[in-house]
């Protein structure tokens, strides 16, 4: 179970990099939480954990996984445990309101490939990841969350919608769901698929599966849009995270992702603030 000494993430936050750390340590920020990736401070020393201990006094934090790679089918049982136990051990020592990685698999035949590579949306893909994520909740003994991915191709042996397939992956384990919107703008543009009824569906699961929202920017490349979270988020991302707020019946905290092209830290404040303005004006709307 998740430590009672753990706060509760809630609002509107940024994800934390190197180049603001110093931001952060001289001043009070307009940030509600704090978002790391879980492997830049999985060491058992460092500046970079360092800092992470001294910013948890002040913000909650999420610790939000790049490298575990829960779909991987010829991930070794070792591997997966080492990762597991690295991951158990900063939760300990952080306490973080939440904890999350991504469907997806990153190794085939002992080779680590640096990506988020998309599963086939079929019944044997979601066995796997319920018997992954089952144990990694077993190991941390606490919910994760499993976010959804951008993709730039489906396979020809997929049986259900992504959203389908998240939606079930969290009836049978229990997991969360964190919600990226982005992803969805980007998989629709890529593949043709509805945003608005993945939306529909994850709004229907029962409350509180959502525990968290990614905002971003995409790249268009001319032939599809790559998620490269280089630049503010798209007016079609926001408005389909208004219909998010609209459909969603249950606060959710909002993070927004910005991991290349880094610019001031006020930027991705303002983007938050942004985020913060139309989630209380779809509340005013509902109640008007």
């Amino acid at each position: 179970m998740q430590s009672s000494s753990a706060t509760a993430i809630t609002g509107f936050g940024v994800g934390l990099r190197s180049c603001h750390y110093r931001d952060f340590l001289n001043a009070p920020q307009a940030a509600d939480w704090l978002e790391i990736h879980t492997e830049n401070y999985m060491g058992d020393g460092g500046y970079d954990l360092h800092v992470l201990e001294v910013l948890r006094q002040d913000y909650p934090i999420s610790l939000h996984g790049v490298g575990l790679g829960l779909g991987s089918a010829s991930a070794t049982d070792a591997g997966q445990e080492q990762h597991l136990q690295g991951l158990k051990r900063l939760i300990h020592r952080i306490e973080p309101g939440l904890v999350s990685e991504h469907l997806c698999w990153n190794a085939v035949q002992q080779h680590f490939l640096n990506d988020l590579l998309p599963l086939p949306l079929n019944n044997a893909a979601l066995q796997l990841m319920c018997e992954r994520v089952d144990r990694m909740q077993h190991v941390l003994q606490r919910q994760v969350l499993i976010e959804n991915v951008s993709t730039y191709v489906r396979f020809a042996t997929d049986e259900m919608s992504e959203a389908a397939f998240m939606a079930e992956l969290s009836r049978k384990t229990g997991c969360g769901i964190l919600l990226d919107i982005n992803n969805l703008y980007v998989n629709q543009v890529n593949h043709g698929e509805s945003a608005n009824e993945a939306i529909r569906i994850y709004a229907n699961l029962p409350a509180s599966t959502v525990g968290e929202i990614h905002l971003a920017g995409h790249l268009d490349a001319g032939s599809c849009l790559i998620d490269h979270h280089g630049s503010r988020v798209h007016a079609e991302v926001w408005k389909l995270y208004k219909l998010a707020c609209q459909q969603i019946s249950y606060p959710v905290p909002v993070l927004i992702e910005w991991d290349t092209d880094i610019p001031e830290l006020h930027v991705l404040i303002d983007e938050a603030n942004k985020a913060r303005q139309l989630h209380a004006m779809q509340l005013t709307e509902a109640i008007a």
